[in-house]
């Protein structure tokens, strides 16, 4: 039996930053199971592992359940010793890896406003301010990709993780017209087996 089990789905950009960590760190005692997260509820599985039901979950044998993407990928990487949130530049790896983050969360406030709220409720004045928030990230990063290290950290990672989501639930939306440093910057890490191996699906 593995030493951890991730709890999460293969289609979550939160999810995926977690595994990329585990494919590019070559761990191998962390054991992944599908499950069904919804804000309406999702499996109890799930749900008794984190009471906010949302993923990814890492449960670890014996110990308490860790949960919040950044929170599991912190924990790995400690485990790991595998130096993804290097100590010189740790302060600037969180934040952008915070900023990644909330570009996500706004995404998939938008998939989720769509998906569970009849189409007689939308509120489009509301969705349109999370495509804003989109594209203030989008170009912050745009800023952002000449002063990136060589080095793959967590920041760049969960910043893949959420253009890679963005392109899986938003085709529409033609970002990189305008940002090619960035656009640049995620061709290069699609290119990376951990990101092939992590492609979002569902």
């Amino acid at each position: 039996m593995a030493k951890y089990q991730l709890l999460g789905s293969i289609a979550s950009p939160f999810v995926r930053k977690v595994l990329v960590l585990v494919h590019e760190a070559k761990l191998t005692d962390v054991e992944f199971e599908t499950v069904k997260a919804s804000p309406m509820g999702g499996d109890a599985h799930l749900n008794a592992a984190n009471p906010s039901g949302k993923i990814p979950v890492l449960l670890r044998a014996g110990e308490s359940p860790i949960f919040d993407s950044r929170v599991i990928t912190r924990f790995l990487d400690t485990e790991a010793r595998a130096g993804f949130y290097p100590e010189n530049r740790l302060w600037e790896v969180l934040t952008l890896e915070a900023a990644a983050d909330a570009m996500t969360e706004a995404v998939v406030a938008m998939v989720y406003e769509h998906r569970f709220r009849p189409e007689t409720h939308w509120y489009e004045p509301w969705y349109d301010g999370q495509w804003a928030k989109v594209n203030r990230a989008l170009d912050y990063f745009e800023g952002l990709v000449p002063r990136f290290d060589a080095q793959i950290d967590m920041g760049q990672i969960a910043l893949g993780a959420g253009l890679g989501y963005l392109d899986f639930r938003q085709a529409q939306f033609d970002w990189r017209g305008t940002r090619p440093q960035l656009a640049a910057f995620f061709d290069r890490l699609n290119a990376r087996s951990a990101f092939q191996q992590t492609q979002p699906v569902g």
